[in-house]
């Protein structure tokens, strides 16, 4: 039988990664009669993070590019740290990257087949139960250079170890009284290897099965099994699970079940930023951020608060590419990435920060000028909108220098500037406070020069924004930078620990003014501030009470502290 084209193929294409080619010879060969189906399985105990999108980018793009499917499973095999919430959330983030599951299973669904597997290992003496502690266990397991020792109750008949498995399903045992391992080697060289626990007691509730079991089965011993229920093709791993890949494929062949193969590629690594979810629950415990979806949390829900688009993730995967050695990637890849993606799509608005009050002092009292702005200039179809111009408005205030060095090109007594979409202006005096603060400028302006054209064929090289001070919107600005000042967060001199590397600078807040047009913008509405970067209006956002946060600004400020 022909096998069908694969997609895109005769088309030139950049390089394949191994994965891709994997599944290509798999294809080829007529492997798997011809199907490909990936899973994601996150553990529900926690929000997911850039470095899961990568994952969950890889894992259904590869299924995508060759006519496959994907399952979203939920590895919810630890119901002391798993809930709902996560459960929803990594629903909510996989959908929001652009993907659709196949299929939604829980290994939950699978206790009971999971139960009936580890009998079978018992009655094949590959299996059985250890009354030893945790501690007693570790102690024992041996080093890299030595062998562990065989348990005393290693020995147990397949009968005796049946029936204990069975009272320790039907609760007769404390919690940490007994455990179920495998009977495989205790001085093999891999120490994932030596007689593992399958199995260990928990008297508590599970989010989805309640108080039915009080056995819950370990990772390593769910996840190959759920693969091959699901008869998953390509299992796809990160590079830390390599060294379990054998324990995977051990208890595939002695359960005599369908051969799925674990895959390994290179985690993701990115400067300034935290991936451990230990230390991300830390920050948000001891409210060191507002919460999981702080945006400048690295979680797929901080970013999204951000302003990160699913594009701009999705692309910044792409081009991070799968590799089988770790490396680091530079967060101002993804950050370049959000702007390529936001330059196309977002509206142009303006907006002052740090606002400097200014009086036309030749404008009419009572005029306003309605001026057009395009709304994007790198998207025709965006149009235009209509700003309101009048004799009193804002900049910013570091537009102005009172004694500006030279080729400080804009606003300075006696200085003309071009104000963006209006008029040219140049500045008379100004009016200070008791402390000697600048409060006010006066200005006059060129009537001939509406719409900033010069009338005469003057040269001014200064153009800046503004906002009408009759028409502006209030708003609380956010300013967000990178959460930690260290490229290695975890890099500190000795005595300090990780959180030394958080960035005190990361949030800072203030209230500018905004274009009126803002005052229909919704949560996750996103804009450029002109000369300012981009912006994305916040959850916290209600009506008449504007929240902004910024996404980014316009260029990598980071690249010359960074050296990059």
């Amino acid at each position: 039988m022909e096998r069908e084209p694969l997609k895109n193929e005769g088309l030139e294409e950049k390089s394949k990664n191994f994965l891709e080619e994997i599944i290509e010879e798999d294809l080829k060969s007529g492997k798997h009669a011809g199907r490909v189906l990936t899973r994601f399985p996150p553990e529900p105990n926690g929000y997911l993070h850039i470095g899961h999108a990568k994952s969950i980018c890889l894992n259904f793009g590869l299924a995508q590019r060759y006519g496959g499917k994907t399952n979203l499973r939920f590895d919810d095999t630890n119901p002391v740290k798993e809930d709902i919430e996560y459960v929803d959330s990594i629903k909510e983030d996989v959908r929001w990257l652009g993907f659709e599951w196949a299929n939604e299973f829980y290994a939950s669904d699978y206790f009971e087949q999971l139960y009936e597997w580890a009998l079978v290992l018992i009655r094949k003496g590959l299996a059985y139960v250890d009354d030893q502690t945790q501690e007693e266990i570790r102690l024992t397991r041996g080093t890299v250079t030595q062998a562990g020792k065989n348990s005393p109750y290693r020995d147990r008949s397949a009968e005796e170890n049946a029936d204990l498995f069975k009272r320790m399903r039907a609760g007769e045992f404390k919690d940490g009284d007994k455990v179920l391992r495998a009977k495989i080697d205790m001085g093999h060289s891999n120490m994932l290897m030596r007689d593992p626990i399958l199995y260990r007691i928990l008297h508590t509730d599970h989010h989805r099965t309640g108080d039915k079991w009080c056995i819950y089965p370990m990772y390593d011993y769910a996840h190959g099994q759920s693969d091959s229920l699901e008869n998953i093709t390509h299992s796809i791993c990160t590079l830390e699970f390599d060294v379990h890949r054998p324990l995977y494929d051990w208890f595939i062949e002695k359960l005599e079940i369908f051969p799925s193969h674990q895959f390994e590629f290179a985690r993701l690594n990115m400067t300034y930023t935290m991936m451990s979810k230990r230390k991300l629950l830390q920050l948000v415990q001891e409210k060191v951020v507002m919460g999981w979806d702080d945006p400048r949390m690295p979680t797929i829900c901080g970013l999204r608060r951000r302003g990160y688009t699913p594009e701009s993730i999705r692309n910044f995967a792409e081009k991070v590419g799968v590799a089988k050695r770790d490396n680091v990637i530079d967060i101002s890849l993804l950050e370049f990435c959000l702007r390529e993606d936001l330059n196309k799509r977002a509206e142009r608005r303006m907006a002052v920060l740090n606002p400097l009050k200014v009086v036309i002092t030749n404008y009419p009292d009572n005029q306003v000028d309605r001026l057009d702005a395009v709304n994007n200039p790198e998207d025709e179809t965006a149009g235009k909108r209509i700003v309101h111009f009048s004799k009193e408005f804002y900049i910013e205030r570091e537009d102005f220098m009172e004694n500006p060095p030279k080729k400080f090109f804009r606003l300075a007594i006696g200085q003309e500037v071009r104000l963006r979409y209006a008029y040219f202006i140049k500045c008379t005096d100004v009016v200070k406070d008791s402390s000697g603060n600048i409060i006010e400028l006066h200005c006059t302006y060129d009537p001939a020069s509406k719409g900033g054209n010069s009338p005469d064929g003057r040269k001014v090289q200064g153009t800046i924004h503004w906002v009408s001070a009759k028409h502006a919107i209030n708003a609380e600005i956010r300013l967000f930078d990178r959460l930690f000042s260290k490229e290695n967060p975890d890099d500190v001199e000795e005595g300090q620990n990780w959180k030394s590397s958080i960035n005190p600078e990361s949030m800072k807040i203030t209230q500018g003014f905004v274009e009126p047009s803002l005052a229909s913008a919704k949560p996750l509405d996103k804009f450029q501030f002109e000369r300012m970067g981009y912006f994305t209006v916040d959850y916290d956002s209600k009506p008449g009470s504007l929240v902004i946060n910024r996404t980014t600004t316009l260029k990598d400020t980071w690249a010359k502290i960074s050296g990059l």
